[in-house]
């Protein structure tokens, strides 16, 4: 060979070895985000969610890649957006609760975190809060065990002898625990409540046209994505029907509601992250305990009680963790 022609050779082959090499670099490990309602009322979520995996050492884009799937309230379409994201493959899937009933009916072996309000034990979801077992772990807020508390609180707020109306979600499989939890408190109480079961738009629509019939003073949510991912529309109606409204959601009461008693959903999506990172450093769910979110938040909106002309009781507000004026 003409010592050109060698020389040529050798720039060729400078050219292609970084391209070889960058074909042969193992493609990013990826985490399916997969939730039963809305991403677009989430954003919150997914923004602490990915702050949990920069604190367990994961950046998305740079060593890993996350996946987000959504229902969009179909809980029908659940199975196949999680089949879909098992065989992507990826290497852990994270979701709330009914999104990962539908991933763990379609695998035993991808390691699956929950992020929940009910008790994972209750729903099948782990053997037991200490040793998980399985493939499953996560984090639970027992949001779902508060409605007497937010109900309780509500009433403080309230004239004596306002109506209560009670927004649930049929479509939740713990509703009917939830449903219970607040008719025994009120039940404690005296006080009178009208609950109608809602799965749409729609149904919310139809239920503030039926407080307004009955007599409703005031509304609460049941706990649940549901209620999250409508909150907006909720608010709204509350505020036209000049009803003070409760939730489970500090973010309804940034949109307007009167008040929130209410776990931190978003720190509990960062805790699972940080639990998300250790499974993709080689530790399994069947080892990780199922942490129990402790951080509670009680949010009142004076603005929102003076457009109604309510006064809120001063015992009431030195209750609160944060007043919005």
């Amino acid at each position: 060979m003409k010592r050109r022609e060698f020389i040529a050779g050798l720039g060729g082959a400078a050219v292609t070895w970084p391209l070889a090499a960058r074909a042969q670099q193992p493609a990013l490990p990826v985490v399916g985000f997969l939730r039963d309602a809305s991403l677009a009322d989430a954003a919150s979520l997914v923004t602490a969610f990915r702050q949990g995996l920069k604190e367990a050492g994961f950046v998305e884009g740079n060593n890993v890649a996350v996946e987000l799937r959504s229902a969009e309230g179909h809980a029908d379409r659940l199975p196949a957006l999680a089949a879909e994201l098992i065989q992507r493959p990826v290497a852990v899937l994270i979701g709330n609760t009914g999104a990962v009933r539908a991933a763990k009916g379609a695998t035993a072996t991808v390691p699956i975190v929950f992020v929940t309000g009910f008790d994972p034990v209750n729903d099948g979801l782990v053997a037991s809060l200490n040793r998980p077992g399985g493939n499953v772990t996560g984090v639970t807020f027992i949001g779902a065990l508060l409605g007497a508390k937010r109900l309780e609180l509500l009433r403080q707020a309230l004239p004596k002898g306002t109506i209560i109306g009670v927004l649930v979600n049929p479509a939740n499989p713990e509703t009917e625990a939830d449903r219970k939890n607040v008719q025994a408190a009120a039940a404690a109480t005296g006080q009178q409540l009208a609950i109608f079961d809602v799965n749409n738009a729609a149904d919310i629509d139809a239920a503030f046209t039926a407080f307004a019939q009955h007599g409703v003073g005031a509304v609460m949510t049941g706990a649940g994505a549901f209620f999250f991912s409508n909150r907006k529309q909720i608010v709204a109606l509350a505020s036209r029907y000049r009803l003070p409204s409760s939730f489970d959601v500090r973010q309804a009461v940034d949109a307007g509601a009167l008040m929130s008693y209410a776990p931190s959903i978003a720190d509990a999506y960062r805790q699972a992250a940080i639990y998300v990172g250790r499974i993709l450093k080689g530790e399994k769910p069947a080892d990780l305990p199922v942490m129990q979110s402790t951080k509670f938040e009680f949010v009142i909106n004076l603005k929102t009680a003076k457009a109604l002309g309510l006064a809120i009781p001063p015992t009431l507000l030195a209750l609160a963790d944060e007043v919005i004026e």
